[in-house]
């Protein structure tokens, strides 16, 4: 497979070192070779609106258009919905009908799709959730340990404050499943800490604009505010609502945004401003097309293949906003070699391969 970039590609940059080191060092982990080239492999998402998830959009066409040049697909089409499950189920049913081989799903419900989702694996389909969940069991399930981003948010919290603050949370959409994930985590991990005291829940829909007007609504009636647990896209709404109310900028843990990285070496710059980073990636996208074609390829694939989350230290901050352009995120290319990596990490057991910020070569 030829796995050098497409040479317009402004988001590209590393994340597989240690996973492509993993496939070297093992020749058990291969590839399935088996005939896709005529095979086609459909995008169902569910909510387009925010620029993590046009990123995604762009990276799930990018790795598509070389997979189609090197031979392995014959098309990977993309529909979003509005945040809607009843459109998502009529693009489903509608890929059904056109008789797509494996649709992947980023999944706008966990049980309003079920019922769209049984009819396209009776119909022989293969189907892959990502980055959400669904009840239906026919499935494959690409996502994240939530919890674990959790626990790195408020043990991170907890050192710096040693133990005792109060905190404001930013959730993402309400009634989204990894919504309440993410969410579930946080306050499990915070409960190891009695001395972190939640006064506030906010909704900022993982968009800049969306916190920030949220936070600057819920700001006139807060104490003083020691950290803020966050989700990913709403790091600079939640700080730029706490500039313009005058307020000093508390701990503000960042989604790995170029805005919120560039917000935090501005501030560090400034006056020694410290924070951690941690949130998905966007191109979780291209795990799901590889876990897909390897499916259809007749590799023995999980039902659950987990993504590492990316973190960014203070010490890796400046590499990795190296790698974005204005409006990006972390966002580490996943080759077809580096999810067999993964997908060999969930069948034995072991960590997924970890993202790192180096640019790739080209």
């Amino acid at each position: 497979m030829n796995t050098k970039p497409i040479p317009h590609i402004f988001w590209r940059f590393a994340g597989c070192v240690t996973a492509l080191a993993m496939v070297a060092a093992n020749p058990a982990q291969a590839a399935a070779g088996g005939p896709t080239a005529n095979q086609s492999i459909a995008f169902s998402n569910s909510y387009a609106g925010s620029d993590f998830r046009k990123v995604m959009v762009r990276n799930w066409q990018e790795i598509a258009v070389q997979a189609q040049q090197d031979g392995l697909i014959r098309e990977a089409p993309v529909v979003s919905a509005n945040n809607s499950a009843s459109e998502q189920a009529a693009h489903i049913q509608d890929m059904i009908v056109k008789g797509v081989n494996a649709i992947v799903i980023l999944a706008a419900s966990d049980t309003a799709l079920n019922g769209v989702i049984r009819d396209a694996c009776n119909a022989g389909i293969v189907v892959v959730v990502m980055a959400s969940l669904v009840t239906e069991s026919c499935v494959y399930t690409v996502d994240y340990n939530w919890s674990a981003m959790g626990r790195v948010e408020m043990d991170y919290v907890a050192e710096r404050l040693k133990g005792t603050g109060t905190l404001l949370e930013i959730r993402g959409i309400a009634g989204d499943a990894t919504d309440k994930n993410i969410s579930d985590g946080i306050r499990k991990a915070a409960s190891d800490y009695p001395g972190l005291k939640f006064v506030k829940t906010v909704y900022g829909n993982w968009t800049a604009s969306v916190a920030r007007k949220e936070v600057a609504l819920a700001l006139p009636s807060l104490p003083s505010i020691d950290a803020v647990a966050t989700q990913g896209g709403d790091g600079y709404g939640a700080a730029m609502a706490f500039k313009a109310a005058g307020r000093p900028l508390p701990i503000i843990v960042m989604g790995n945004r170029q805005d919120e990285l560039a917000l935090w070496k501005q501030e560090r710059d400034a006056n020694g401003y410290e924070t951690v980073s941690v949130s998905a990636s966007p191109s979780v996208s291209q795990v799901g097309f590889w876990v897909a074609q390897q499916v259809l390829a007749g590799k023995q694939v999980p039902k659950f293949v987990e993504v590492p989350l990316v973190r960014i230290d203070a010490k890796d901050l400046d590499a990795w906003l190296a790698t974005m352009p204005v409006g990006g995120a972390a966002n580490p290319i996943y080759s077809q070699a580096s999810v067999v990596a993964m997908i060999d990490a969930a069948i034995n057991n072991t960590a997924p391969p970890t993202p790192l910020p180096e640019i790739l070569k080209q």
